[in-house]
């Protein structure tokens, strides 16, 4: 067998140049979304602390903002709504005037070219911070899917390109392209948050929307992480009812369920590198660490190199930064 020293594997690895010319996997920025927090009222500029560098948005200081991620080359931004009243059915999720609707129409108006899709989802929406109506301290799986048929509509119809449904109940993704197409939106895609698994690394996120439980947990619809063969069920489930995106939630601890997704699915595929695997790179860099460049290319790489084809992360805006200053 031929091999050292006739094969020389270092050979490529000796320059910058010949490993670029050899790189299997490479983020780009047309690859990411940037995913946005806005709460309900003016003037509102708020850090996220346990996100540095994120930050909260009113509607109306959302201008120059959107202006700096188109300017960055970030072709998409998803967002997450606070809004000020909550009650049992999560009724300011799906209100013509509510906060994301608002958004919407704001950075439609301030950059029509950006992409902005929206969650689908009714625990910021809702007193008791669960995704869907509960009766008898269980959330009720039925008659939560006409609300999030409704929310979506509503984000439809104030202009958003795409809605992403999070919530984790069974038959979502059909009602919703049913609601869709029957108010002629039928052009409107679905990205579905296919694998959402309950996991701690949501924490810094619950803070930033206020969304956190005020009892039990979410362990009884979002997938068991222990598990992977459940994950490609729950994919093909929402494929057949209409999903044009699939996502994993999340990214770093999931990485073998996104490769099994991609080899067993041919429809376009999202990560989502969520807000407790920001976090800690965030803290440690602080710390001085990790080298912050270096570990979050490292990371988008690892994410694209696991099959996905969209990556949803807080580091969006930086890794554009970086990568305009290569060139």
């Amino acid at each position: 067998m031929t091999g050292f020293p006739q094969i020389r594997l270092r050979r490529l690895r000796r320059t910058e140049r010949l490993r670029a010319l050899v790189r299997e996997n490479q983020v780009q920025v047309g690859d990411l979304v940037y995913p946005m927090f806005v709460v309900e009222g003016r003037g509102i500029k708020q850090e996220v602390t346990s996100m540095p560098g994120v930050t909260r948005f009113s509607p109306d200081r959302l201008p120059p903002e959107i202006e700096e991620i188109t300017r960055l080359g970030i072709p998409a931004v998803i967002l997450f709504g606070i809004p000020q009243h909550k009650d049992e059915a999560g009724s300011s999720a799906y209100d013509p005037e509510g906060v994301v609707q608002q958004s919407v129409r704001t950075i439609k108006q301030a950059a029509p070219e950006l992409l902005v899709i929206t969650d689908v989802c009714l625990c910021e929406y809702t007193s008791h911070g669960h995704c869907g109506i509960v009766v008898e301290d269980r959330v009720d799986n039925d008659k939560t899917l006409p609300l999030l048929a409704r929310m979506a509509l509503s984000h439809a119809e104030a202009g958003a390109d795409m809605v992403a449904p999070s919530d984790m109940m069974d038959g979502r993704v059909r009602t919703i392209r049913q609601e869709l197409d029957k108010n002629g939106f039928s052009d409107i895609s679905i990205l579905s948050y296919a694998a959402k698994y309950a996991s701690a690394f949501y924490g810094p996120f619950r803070e930033a929307a206020e969304s956190a439980p005020s009892f039990g947990d979410r362990r009884s619809y979002q997938m068991d992480p222990a598990n992977a063969r459940e994950a490609l069920r729950e994919v093909e489930q929402d494929i057949a009812e209409g999903a044009d995106i699939i996502m994993v939630k999340p990214a770093l601890a999931y990485l073998d369920v996104i490769r099994q997704v991609r080899n067993t699915y041919n429809c376009p595929l999202a990560a989502y590198n969520v807000s407790g695997e920001y976090a800690m790179v965030k803290a440690a860099v602080q710390k001085g660490w990790l080298d912050e460049k270096a570990v979050v290319m490292e990371t988008l790489t690892a994410i694209k190199r696991a099959g996905a084809d969209v990556i949803l992360t807080y580091h969006a805006k930086d890794f554009a930064a970086w990568k305009a200053d290569e060139r």
